[in-house]
């Protein structure tokens, strides 16, 4: 969680226990109003938990301040548009979640793309992207819309062929040997990647796991123009649109490229990756 995301989250409690020391009212009455556990008021109050808008409903509504309601709702779209939970994006499938990505990569010129440890999701096979979303319907528990989810960003992939795209990917090696699918589905998503080296939208490098790396590794991202920054956790997606912080992502995968070969050197290194999947 962000600092700034964090500093808003309690300036935000810090404004609702104002409305309830106005309202004359302890933290224990209140929760007791609302029939919450005494925790969840004070937890609020510090910061510690993110209200939802009927959290904050319930809030004004005991303390005689709705008129309040609109300013504290905003503030909550604020900075909670920033921190996309998988929680609430997968309530309704992968699906949708593929679909609000391809509207913005829709509006973009230039992708920079950072990816350790999967495939680039512009440059997945149809049958490697089904095995990732299953991966994750799993793991979160979420509607199992794979077929639909594959679909969107399939049709994604059709940036890549548009006149004045360009797609600057990096990846790290171990993403060529992550068995996440099975080997033949893996074999299929390298032959897709010796494939693209050389198109003229695509500029695809690979750092090798023996290279000397200037920072650590750390987590995938995407830069989408000079406007937006979308990184993941395995609580949520973050929307980084702030100029300071796009710039350090910037930095970052400008600092990552220093550590990748291109061209035939990518060859080679995919090429060691095919030769090293299990025999079926």
């Amino acid at each position: 969680m962000g600092t700034d995301y964090q500093q808003a989250r309690s300036a935000l409690g810090a404004r609702l226990r104002e409305l309830r020391v106005d309202a004359r009212l302890t933290g224990a009455q209140l929760a007791a109003a609302l029939n919450w556990p005494p925790s969840k008021v004070s937890k609020l109050e510090h910061g510690r938990q993110t209200a939802t808008p009927d959290d904050l409903r319930l809030w004004t509504e005991a303390t005689g301040t709705r008129r309040t309601l609109g300013e504290l709702t905003s503030r909550l779209q604020g900075f909670e548009s920033h921190i996309r939970s998988w929680r609430r994006q997968l309530a309704n499938g992968h699906g949708p979640v593929q679909e609000t990505w391809n509207v913005e990569i829709n509006r973009t010129a230039t992708i920079h793309v950072w990816e350790e440890s999967v495939v680039v999701g512009m440059l997945q096979t149809a049958d490697y992207a089904r095995h990732m979303f299953l991966r994750y319907t799993q793991l979160h528990g979420s509607a199992r819309d794979i077929e639909e989810a594959v679909r969107a960003r399939m049709r994604r992939q059709e940036w890549l062929y548009e006149p004045g795209r360009r797609l600057r990917a990096i990846m790290w090696e171990a993403a060529l040997h992550a068995l996440l699918c099975p080997p033949s589905a893996l074999a299929a998503q390298l032959d897709r990647l010796a494939g693209v080296i050389g198109m003229d939208t695509i500029e695809l490098g690979i750092v090798p796991l023996s290279s000397s790396l200037k920072v650590p590794a750390a987590n995938g991202f995407w830069i989408l123009d000079d406007r937006l920054v979308i990184t993941e956790d395995w609580h949520a997606e973050l929307w980084l649109d702030d100029e300071e912080t796009i710039g350090l992502y910037a930095t970052v995968w400008n600092t990552l490229r220093e550590s990748a070969v291109y061209g035939a050197d990518a060859h080679r290194l995919i090429a060691r990756a095919q030769s090293a999947l299990p025999k079926s």
